[in-house]
């Protein structure tokens, strides 16, 4: 009996600096894995807004998408910020995110009617202010103020790395609803609600796993360089340095987020 080919080990994850919005995916899905039922919580936001929606129409569904998403999902972003981060927020800086989450997300299904990269673009653009804040302990203005300022580091980085967890999250559900509904209209609502569990964790946690992302990026251009750029002092050839600074990368260093 033929023994299966050897499974190859999963190759290292790259730095946050240079995590590419794939590899952001990918470690997405990791933690989801890992951290399965925290996280599995998180759906519960996105799955109770869908399924109570069609309930309302027309200016109606969309005043209620704008205050009931404000109320529910941001709730969700912090805790998915919270568990990319691995730690639990204090009463202030909670309150103090989940005020800022709240306000940026007021306007976020207008920009999202029938298109995801536009409501995607506002939330690249101001969506890090509450992982900042989180991780900072930072006030609403501050916390503001450096989540667009890590969204400008790199902001290709952050508008696709949002707008693929979209791309994903609604590719997936689509494909499980199809596999989930039944034939009645109760089976369909059922199947979305399980479908919205399951799936949406995934927008909160890659986009917790995206503020590591663009801190890094934004450290890597902030930080100091030595006056002697690294090289080897002449009297002291043996001293820690760089022997060939332009043929080696610079080593990635800490830095605050």
């Amino acid at each position: 009996m033929f023994k299966g080919r050897p499974r190859e080990p999963r190759p290292p994850a790259l730095p946050p600096e240079t995590r590419t919005v794939g590899q952001l995916v990918a470690e997405t899905v990791q933690l989801y894995r890992r951290r399965f039922w925290p996280s599995l919580a998180l759906g519960l936001p996105i799955a109770v807004i869908d399924t109570t929606m069609p309930e309302f129409g027309g200016v109606t569904q969309l005043a209620y998408a704008c205050t009931a998403g404000a109320v529910l999902i941001t709730l969700a972003y912090i805790g998915g910020c919270a568990i990319a981060a691995g730690t639990r927020p204090n009463r202030r800086d909670f309150l103090v995110a989940y005020g800022v989450g709240a306000v940026i997300f007021v306007p976020f299904p207008l920009f999202a009617i029938g298109l995801i990269l536009p409501g995607a673009a506002w939330l690249a653009l101001v969506g890090l202010s509450v992982p900042a804040v989180l991780n900072l302990h930072l006030g609403p203005k501050d916390g503001i103020r450096r989540g667009l300022q890590l969204a400008k580091v790199d902001y290709a980085h952050a508008l696709g790395s949002i707008a693929t967890l979209g791309i994903t999250y609604f590719l997936t559900r689509l494909v499980l609803l199809f596999l989930l509904h039944g034939a009645s209209e109760a089976g369909a609502r059922t199947a979305a609600f399980l479908a919205d569990v399951v799936i949406s964790p995934l927008l909160f946690l890659g986009a917790g796993l995206l503020y590591f992302d663009q801190a890094a990026r934004l450290a890597s251009v902030t930080r100091p360089r030595r006056s002697d750029a690294d090289l080897h002092h002449a009297h002291e050839p043996d001293r820690p340095g760089r022997a060939d600074p332009e043929g080696e990368p610079r080593p990635a260093t800490g830095g605050q987020p």
